[in-house]
């Protein structure tokens, strides 16, 4: 391995560094904490220190060392991590390291947006032709100079190629211009500039490297209002955040954040001192922008347009964010159709909404009384099925009594009728997933598996493999092993202990396996983390007498097919007898 990467890995603390980012819990000679890359409510993400290695457990099933976690964090390829990485810990890279071609092709469209950037704001600011956007920015919209050049606005002028030009000149083809979004096709395959005649905002990433551009209409005449860059290998809309880059460190400072829709609800209470906003692009709210804002806070306030599409989405919003356990909150501006004209028209008033928002499910029931306004049984019918189903998805009892509490009385009903509804909701609602999703059935070959790992994991965590291991081989053989790969790091573990008696070396013993093999025995060293109380001693006999149990099943089964000759009867009574052994000794544990 590149002799630069090792010096990177091996200055990093890799618990120093996800603990950085998230919570550790110290258990035994590991790290736990919940998954940052997916929602769970039980803790499933191993760190070791030891192995400098991380592994969730649950359903993303991701895994590896500090580069690969900067990798997953900041969705970014391998030589970004790398060279991320190598910043925090203070190593100096003589060369880039690529690990893959489109590693170089991401590089390459950054540099590109970088220079389409660059031209924009030159025509913004140098020439006749940016003199009306620039107007616009600061008559209308009235934004200071210095907070145009802080976001890096810019303008497209009303040409088919200008842009494609300057960026030929900089030696780079229309094709590398195409896969950024800068350009289009037409129909006979001929390139055009994709911004003419929009001011043009540049899409940020959360490290402030440009991933595309969003152009707003100036001209006359007919088209969209907005049009944005297509999704490219650095672009991906439901992923993008605009102003995330200059507003993550306010969010972590106040643990919250709030989300709007535009770019100029964004830049404008940024302007005024409201600096923890950031703006989606269109009325939806993702999943992937929701995980990605829990990891700088933990509360989610929204503020979209509260037309029916704005509140539409806001519904979708905390069916995502209710599993994440993030507190949801509406600010509410009731003064002003949008964030940017309400801080422009009462400052004071937009900071009392902004530091006072309402809980979603206050929003949602005020929202389907104003809808539902007559106090009569239809229209109080009408307020439960818009609420109920809300109100069975709170995970957290206490919030979930408080608003049906709240909601019997806003109907003036009874708790108990309201909580009927409730349960028969909820029970349709699990029927019809049912139907859709059917369980999937735990078999015993998934058990086995998992007493594999965990036994393993005993053994390789414990302070003297050595010792435990005579201990589980007083029950089990290598073959007792499901995995190939199980019975090949056995195997190499005795064929180790044989050639270096004295004491194991774990990070030796895990350097000489091959390649391949890497994974599992780094997923051995975390899994038995997952349990935090055991009693070591009795619970590796028992595993291993248990493994014995299945494994002798499986051998019986397997015979018992083969019942042609003698031998084979022979076989089955052998394996039998050893089966009613191994169960005496697992009754007597």
């Amino acid at each position: 391995m590149d002799n630069q990467i090792e010096e990177v890995k091996k200055k990093a603390d890799i618990v120093e560094l996800i603990g950085s980012y998230i919570t550790l819990k110290k258990v035994g000679r590991n790290y736990k904490a919940n998954c940052p890359f997916h929602q769970e409510k039980t803790a499933s993400f191993i760190v070791s220190p030891e192995r400098q290695i991380w592994h969730c457990f649950g359903s993303c099933g991701e895994g590896g060392d500090a580069i690969k976690f900067m990798m997953k964090w900041e969705n970014i390829p391998f030589g970004e991590a790398l060279r991320e990485l190598a910043d925090r810990v203070g190593v100096k890279l003589k060369r880039v390291v690529y690990q893959e071609d489109r590693e170089r092709i991401r590089e390459r469209l950054f540099t590109l947006n970088g220079w389409a950037a660059h031209y924009f704001q030159y025509i913004l600011w140098e020439t006749r032709f940016g003199k009306h956007c620039h107007n616009y920015l600061v008559n209308e919209r009235q934004l200071t100079p210095g907070i145009i050049k802080k976001f890096g606005l810019g303008y497209a002028p009303q040409s088919w190629e200008s842009l494609t030009r300057f960026l030929t000149k900089k030696g780079f083809s229309r094709e590398e211009a195409y896969a950024a979004g800068l350009v289009a096709k037409n129909d006979r395959q001929r390139y055009y500039d994709r911004f003419r005649g929009r001011l043009v905002f540049p899409l940020k990433d959360s490290r402030g490297q440009i991933v595309g551009f969003s152009g707003r209409w100036l001209g006359t005449g007919t088209g969209p209002k907005y049009i944005n860059t297509p999704e490219t290998p650095i672009y991906h809309k439901r992923e993008t955040l605009f102003g995330i880059d200059l507003a993550k460190e306010a969010i972590k400072k106040n643990n919250a954040v709030l989300i709007v829709e535009g770019e100029f609800d964004m830049i404008v209470p940024y302007q005024y001192g409201f600096e923890n906003v950031v703006a989606i692009k269109g009325a939806a709210v993702t999943q992937e922008q929701l995980l990605f804002l829990k990891r700088y806070a933990e509360k989610i306030n929204l503020a979209l347009d509260t037309d029916q599409a704005g509140i539409e989405a806001m519904k979708r919003a905390i069916q995502i964010a209710e599993p994440t356990g993030m507190e949801i909150g509406v600010v509410q501006l009731d003064f002003a159709k949008d964030p940017d004209e309400a801080v422009r028209k009462d400052k004071d008033k937009f900071r009392r909404a902004f530091n006072h928002p309402v809980s979603f499910y206050d929003f949602l029931i005020d929202t389907a009384r104003k809808q539902y306004p007559e106090n009569t049984a239809y229209h109080k019918k009408k307020i439960s099925d818009a609420i109920v189903p809300y109100l069975n998805h709170i995970r957290n009892p206490v919030i979930q009594s408080h608003y049906v509490r709240k909601l019997a009385e806003a109907l003036e009903v009874s708790t108990d009728s309201l909580e009927a509804l409730m349960r028969q909701r909820s029970r349709s609602a699990s029927l019809s997933l049912s139907e859709v999703f059917p369980a999937k059935a735990k078999t015993r070959d998934d058990r086995k598996l998992s007493l594999d790992k965990y036994l393993l994991s005993l053994v390789f965590q414990s302070d003297n493999p050595y010792v435990l291991v005579d201990t589980v081989f007083a029950a089990v053989t290598v073959d007792d092993f499901s995995l190939p790969a199980h019975r090949k790091i056995v195997q190499a573990f005795i064929d180790w202990r044989h050639r270096h008696p004295e004491k194991f070396d774990a990070p030796a013993f895990c350097r000489q396996l091959p390649p391949e093999l890497e994974p599992v025995i780094n997923e051995l060293f975390l899994f038995a983390t997952l349990s935090e109380s055991r009693d070591e001693d009795n619970e590796i006999l028992k595993d291993a007498y248990e493994i014995k149990r299945l494994s002798l099943k499986e051998q019986i089964v397997h015979a018992s097919r083969e019942t042609d000759h003698p031998a084979d009867d022979r076989l089955i009574a052998d394996l039998n007898s050893q089966l009613r052994k191994v169960e005496k000794s697992l009754s007597a544990l």
